[in-house]
């Protein structure tokens, strides 16, 4: 579904205790520097720092007072191999380009975190031969950046496999035990019902290897969800869930409880607002849960005509919004006010329909250019393809080209 994610009360404090910790990284670590509170390691927005027509870190901290992302995604080598890179493509141990990035950030008095996984591409829990192999990959990047924090995101197809989440939680329960003080988020998909069977059974491999990391955070999106109302529900029976599988009292389940959201229009075609995004942050805040994220930092700003036609896109949010609207969100989940902001632009008018290219055909096959139609859409394939159904992602074959 990756795509294109106070003050506390006493039970809840006594569940969070690690999480007001400072990590400490090995100081001869390239890049380390001195962590921030959790709480933003919590609120990091998702950023894409070599995909997606990168935003300016800078210029959303100077804009929003936020001070840390969640870059994404690590990967295994889509050639094959244990060893971490972006996106599947930029080996982490030869990168200067995404270094540039942290060091930008954390110049400004910022943080980054990491986030290995998401929708799409091969995994490092897929391919290494164990969990301590896949512990050690994850060990290069946390050693390359300096990381203070990193994020598990666990979702399609990866989560289908049983021995790759082994893996996955394996690991994670290593660097957590060799990293004292490191911040761990795992992140896995959402349903009206809290998670689907895929995200229990992770939740249950966690409860065997005795891992407990800071937070299990769903992504309620890309499932039917009608904003707000439907993803606080799903926040709720997601924490029956983490009380009945781990044995905790209510507030103990939302001290180790997140919530990763999209911003604008989601993969399927729901719609998500900035009033939204306040209910749900009002409801993480008296639940005193400890994440509240989004995808993407990418997307945080206005569509052009030009490049939204009524579609989902990775770099822009199809809602009418100011420039970094969503990510104030997260300053205040961290506890900081944002500057004020302007009014928000009226909303931009969507083109008008197209006509529709031949249908889609599953046997066909189809090389990059070609055009379809599927479900009153056009779609544009981006490299070769035959019996792929035509849906709106990031990581996927087809461009979704608006409505015919």
């Amino acid at each position: 579904m990756r795509r294109l994610r106070a003050c506390l009360g006493a039970a809840a404090a006594v569940g969070l205790a690690a999480a007001g910790t400072t990590a400490l990284v090995a100081g001869s670590a390239s890049g380390a520097t001195s962590a921030l509170s959790n709480r933003w390691y919590a609120a990091a927005p998702y950023l894409m720092p070599l995909d997606n027509d990168p935003p300016d870190p800078a210029a959303i901290m100077d804009a929003t007072g936020l001070k840390a992302f969640q870059l994404a995604f690590v990967l295994a080598p889509n050639g094959g191999g244990c060893s971490p890179t972006w996106g599947g493509t930029a080996a982490v141990s030869s990168d200067t380009a995404v270094q540039s990035v942290v060091n930008t950030i954390r110049a400004k008095g910022g943080d980054v975190s990491v986030s290995i996984g998401g929708y799409g591409g091969t995994k490092l829990g897929q391919v290494c031969s164990d969990a301590a192999a896949t512990a050690a990959a994850y060990q290069q990047v946390i050693t390359k950046y300096g990381l203070h924090a990193i994020d598990f995101d666990l979702e399609e197809p990866e989560y289908e496999n049983t021995a790759a989440i082994k893996n996955e939680i394996g690991a994670a329960k290593i660097l957590q035990q060799n990293n004292p003080g490191l911040y761990v988020s795992v992140t896995t998909a959402g349903t009206a019902d809290g998670t689907g069977w895929f995200g229990k059974q992770m939740l249950l491999e966690a409860k065997s290897q005795g891992f407990t990391p800071n937070n299990f955070s769903i992504m309620p999106f890309d499932g039917g969800f009608n904003g707000a109302a439907s993803q606080t529900g799903a926040l709720t029976n997601f924490n029956q869930i983490l009380q009945s599988t781990f044995g905790w009292d209510q507030a103990t389940a939302y001290a180790h409880e997140g919530f990763s959201g999209m911003n604008g229009r989601s993969d399927t075609g729901e719609f998500f607002t900035q009033t939204d995004f306040q209910t749900v942050l009002d409801y993480a805040t008296s639940n005193n849960m400890d994440r509240f994220t989004f995808w993407s930092l990418n997307r945080d700003r206005q569509c052009t005509p030009a490049d939204n036609g009524g579609r989902t896109s990775g770099t822009c949010s199809s809602v009418a919004q100011n420039s970094w609207d969503f990510a104030k969100y997260s300053v205040k989940f961290a506890g900081a006010t944002p500057p004020s902001s302007t009014p928000t632009p009226t909303p931009t008018p969507t083109p008008p329909s197209t006509g529709c290219k031949p249908a889609w055909s599953s046997t066909a096959v189809y090389t990059v250019g070609n055009e379809v139609s599927y479900n009153n859409h056009n779609w544009k394939a981006k490299w070769w393809t035959q019996n792929e159904t035509p849906v709106a992602s990031d990581w996927g074959v087809w461009q979704d080209e608006g409505a015919c």
